[in-house]
């Protein structure tokens, strides 16, 4: 018999942790530039940053899925639109990456990882 998958429903459990504030904003960031942009982001990268945002707690499971984001897009911030005065900014791969929180949410998952 397949074993029942646990959703992370919102409450916390003794395994689940609060993004820090600077996440938090980072996010919001992100929400901001893909409202004023219309570009940047999937569903899922939307949703991830409305819970960010939020403050929620966050599962083992969606930190070890932050951390396989930002390993696969690590590389659309050397693209051109990336970075604050190049043309193009904020291209659709920064929106995404602060939609997901940001350069600290990267820094966050990766201390959480150790």
């Amino acid at each position: 018999m397949a074993k029942r998958q646990k959703f992370n429903t919102g409450q916390s459990d003794a395994k689940s942790v609060i993004p820090p504030l600077a996440v938090q904003r980072a996010a919001a960031r992100g929400l901001e530039m893909r409202r004023l942009t219309g570009r940047g982001g999937t569903a899922v990268g939307i949703a991830r940053a409305r819970d960010l945002a939020n403050g929620r707690a966050l599962s083992p499971r969606t930190i070890a899925r932050m951390r396989s984001f930002f390993a696969r897009h690590a590389v659309d911030l050397i693209a051109e639109g990336s970075r604050p005065g190049e043309r193009g900014y904020p291209s659709p791969g920064r929106v995404a990456w602060q939609l997901w929180g940001g350069d600290a949410g990267f820094q966050w998952v990766r201390r959480l990882a150790r």
